[in-house]
């Protein structure tokens, strides 16, 4: 059964990065999920994800304004890009047997050159 739900979300996925992609777009928005929905032929869940995405825009508002995500931590474009890629590329190892993780791309404190003074 997990098989069958980790490919599912496989497909949807990689479906939804090929949308995203045809639209020159960088990151993957809900728009790109229903219309990969719509291809592969699961229209009968496009309902059911529309509204699943709407509870979760109103409940992330609510996050957002008492203050739970004000810690001034955003992504750059680029660094999101670069993490969405990271969890595509985690996922599918997941997905092949492999279980391994991916590692964590460095940021800038990790590849700064050290003193040797």
């Amino acid at each position: 059964m997990f098989s069958s739900f980790a490919e599912f979300i496989n497909l949807i996925s990689s479906e939804s990065n090929e949308v995203c992609n045809r639209e020159d777009k960088r990151t993957i928005a809900p728009e790109h999920v229903i219309k990969a929905l719509e291809v592969l032929g699961f229209g009968e869940y496009i309902e059911d994800v529309c509204a699943a995405y709407e509870q979760h825009r109103l409940e992330t508002i609510d996050t957002m304004r008492s203050g739970k995500w004000s810690n001034g931590a955003e992504m750059t474009e680029e660094e999101a890009l670069a993490e969405q890629q990271r969890m595509f590329a985690e996922a599918r190892a997941r997905m092949n047997g492999g279980g391994a993780s991916v590692p964590k791309q460095p940021d800038d404190s990790d590849t700064q050159p050290t003193s040797n003074s």
